[in-house]
């Protein structure tokens, strides 16, 4: 005997506009945004923490096997997941999606009636009616005549038909959700947009030279056509200013944007949180390293010889190289420096410390004379493209806009002529303490009080 599910039985006997219904229904769900919301905000903080387009051997130094952060993040489960580039997983994309069709779903069901209701009215014609309101009363004076223009100056629009009279204001109270939810969805949208079509990369260049956008670390599937293809940039300069004390102050990239025949079409000097904008792509200073160094041997035409940074077990940061010192390259220097203020050390092929030097110094050693002329820097660019960025700045701005109509409340009266008797009644959605003081007020102004 087979025992069948009286869910799935339900579920097949409904129609397919009953089915849309019910997962509209579903979606619309206030728990389920809620979840959706606190996921999307779980892994938005993940994306913030862990740190996003590293390379294989950063994930792999900073979040071993064994011990695993919290026993089970490790650098494998990390890529396997996505967390080094969440923003652009085809899960994280579905979860805003998810949560997009959830605010619609919401914004149809449950705030277009909302404010339907609110537009929709009718007048009370019993006086049994204006017990169920908030606030009401029954007074021995008053008119229509009388409470319209005091109503008028409080900003309701009043209506009236024979001895019934309704009025309103803060309709705008009810459209602000809607506002709020529209607003939503552009942020959405535009986060997707932006994932879909933008890319990260980085770039060391050394000073001096030119090159195009081609380390791209991530990047959408759209994003081609954002990618630069007919032009490039040229490092003019790059440069570092130091405190007194030898520290760094701030460092310096002087960019101009060249075309394929080598013009400038623009040009910036940038530093920390002062990049280069040109066809929404964003140039940030983000590192700084000495690229080469530029030597002389005795009376020998000038040569630049690349600098390579050192393992130094996290003790700081220093570049070397060697200078050979023979034609033959049997007998060389080494050359260390630590930043681009211009001292060097020198050490023998022994590795005994030779000399220190300067920039424009000549030193003699194996027999020759070496002369240093200059460190040359290279400068860390961040490079980055989100066409998304405008969409989410218009959804932000709608988004306050429609918060502060929200906080605007929603105020109904009502009021009835019926013999000698006068009735007067409301309600409102907030502030309920200013509209009872309101009522107060305009029922002492009708000369009776409650």
């Amino acid at each position: 005997m087979t025992v069948s599910d009286p869910v799935q039985t339900a579920n097949a006997s409904l129609s397919p506009r009953q089915l849309g219904r019910k997962f509209i229904q579903t979606i619309a769900d206030l728990r389920l945004a809620i979840v959706l919301l606190l996921l999307i905000a779980l892994f938005s903080v993940s994306g913030t923490v862990i740190e996003q387009g590293q390379s294989l051997s950063f994930y792999q130094a900073n979040y071993p096997e064994d011990p695993a952060l919290f026993g089970f993040l490790s650098w494998k489960v990390l890529l396997a997941i996505g967390l080094n580039h969440v923003y652009s997983t085809w899960w994280f994309l579905a979860l805003l999606v998810l949560f997009g069709a959830s605010l619609t779903a919401c914004t149809f069901i449950r705030q277009f009636p909302a404010l339907k209701a609110a537009r929709s009215w009718k007048f009370y014609d019993k006086s049994r009616q204006f017990q169920k309101l908030a606030l009401s009363a029954e007074l021995e004076t008053g008119s229509i005549e009388s409470l319209t223009p005091l109503l008028e100056k409080k900003g309701y629009k009043v209506f009236v038909e024979n001895n019934s009279l309704y009025a309103r204001k803060g309709i705008i109270g009810k459209i602000g959700p809607i506002v709020v939810h529209a607003a939503m969805l552009i942020i959405l949208a535009g986060a997707i947009w932006g994932a879909l079509t933008g890319f990260f990369a980085q770039e060391m260049v050394a000073s001096g030279d030119s090159f195009r956008v081609k380390n791209i670390i991530e990047a959408g599937p759209l994003s081609s056509g954002v990618i630069p293809k007919d032009w490039g940039i040229k490092v003019n300069r790059f440069w570092i200013d130091y405190t007194p004390k030898g520290d760094i102050d701030q460092f310096y990239s002087d960019l101009s944007v060249i075309d394929d025949n080598g013009r400038e079409i623009d040009r910036k000097t940038i530093q920390v949180n002062q990049p280069l904008h040109h066809q929404g792509v964003t140039f940030y200073q983000t590192s700084w390293g000495i690229a080469a160094v530029r030597v002389q041997i005795n009376n020998s035409p000038v040569f630049q010889l690349p600098m390579a940074p050192l393992d130094t077990k996290g003790n700081g940061q220093i570049w070397g190289t060697w200078i050979p010192t023979k034609p033959d390259l049997s007998e060389g220097v080494s050359l260390l420096a630590r930043d681009l203020q211009g001292t060097m050390i020198v050490y023998d092929a022994k590795g005994n410390l030779a000399n220190a030097v300067r920039e424009g110094m000549s030193v003699p050693i194996n027999g020759v004379n070496l002369k240093v002329l200059e460190l040359v820097g290279s400068t860390g660019l961040q490079i980055k493209a989100d066409p998304g960025v405008p969409i989410v700045y218009l959804g932000f701005g709608l988004l306050m806009v429609g918060v502060m109509m929200s906080y605007l409340s929603h105020s109904q009266i009502w009021a009835l002529q019926s013999g000698d008797r006068f009735y007067l009644g409301g309600k409102t959605n907030r502030a309920q303490v200013s509209f009872e003081r309101e009522m107060i007020e305009t029922i002492e102004l009708l000369g009776n009080k409650p």
